[in-house]
């Protein structure tokens, strides 16, 4: 066990040394953005003190030292658009995102799971294929347009819910609807697949033969042996529920990372967008090595298998 996780712990790492050197370099390739962060008006000598200050003054690989000892320390630089260290603008925003996420993890997993389960145990039928269809088509959704679209219904026609900010749990409900939905779809078939592929072996087929009711059979059976590819499943969404959370967080004005990326990139703030890149990435990162070690704990042979 101790070497199984020191293996994808060192993987890790070497993964997250790779985005941060990539990282550094595509920031370097688009060009020196001091003439971006100077107005019109400045002088050749704003423009070297300003390229001094951001240490673009300096060669590359001693720049690159620098940009990994900063990431050593967790050190990410100063925004001069908004005058505050990045560190301390991404915790003001992260918090907000973090919930947001969390929302649609618990509607893709209070919804996706027992729909998937119900298509499975159903196959064949009717239901099972009107199911599909309502499945498929939250999957064919895009995001901003169902958000657009609860907002009014939701919440201008009926004024159930708040359609936009933050500050309560109503705020929430719609934002993580619509960031969960494609997830919802997803984990719906992820769910339905993985368990008709159990259903078909010998130790349900003796269980039924012994009277094991369904309930119980789903419960003991079908949801432990079923849940490898659901667990590499949610390492894979994480990441796209921080893609989709630009848009949703856009349409719904919620103040959290997406909603920070795009006034960044509009304000030309490129500290902060290299900042929100990079923890994105760590948060994926981390995502991909908790479902490795959530797998040896559902599944042993995954660990003897690596040792």
């Amino acid at each position: 066990m101790a070497s199984f996780l020191l293996n994808r712990l060192f993987q890790a790492l070497v993964t997250a040394f790779g985005v941060i050197t990539l990282v550094f370099f595509i920031q370097r390739l688009t060009g020196d953005p001091t003439a971006l962060l100077l107005p019109e008006t400045a002088t050749q000598k704003d423009f070297e003190a300003m390229r001094q200050t951001l240490g673009f003054d300096r060669p590359m690989i001693e720049q690159y030292l620098s940009f990994l000892g900063d990431m050593i320390r967790f050190d990410l630089g100063r925004s001069f658009i908004q005058n505050a260290p990045v560190s301390e603008i991404l915790a003001s925003r992260f918090p907000q995102t973090l919930q947001l996420a969390g929302g649609a993890l618990l509607v893709a997993f209070a919804i996706g799971l027992p729909v998937g389960v119900i298509m499975a145990l159903t196959r064949g039928r009717a239901i099972s294929r009107w199911i599909m269809g309502l499945v498929l088509a939250c999957q064919s959704m895009p995001t901003f347009w169902s958000g657009i679209m609860m907002i009014l219904v939701f919440g201008v026609w009926l004024k159930w819910l708040p359609p936009s900010g933050t500050g309560s749990l109503a705020h929430l409900v719609m934002p993580s609807i619509a960031l969960g939905l494609l997830s919802l779809a997803t984990y719906a078939r992820i769910t339905r697949s993985a368990v008709v592929d159990e259903l078909g072996r010998d130790y349900i087929r003796s269980a039924r033969a012994r009277g094991v009711r369904t309930p119980r059979l789903v419960r003991k059976h079908l949801l432990r042996n079923s849940a490898i590819p659901v667990i590499s499943i949610t390492a894979l969404e994480i990441s796209q529920l921080l893609a989709g959370a630009v848009i949703v967080e856009t349409v719904f004005a919620w103040p959290g990372l997406g909603q920070l990326t795009v006034q960044s990139i509009a304000s030309r703030d490129f500290a902060v967008v290299q900042a929100v890149v990079l923890l994105g990435a760590w948060v994926t990162i981390l995502a991909n090595l908790t479902a490795d070690i959530l797998y040896s704990l559902v599944d042993p042979r995954v660990r003897l298998g690596n040792q």
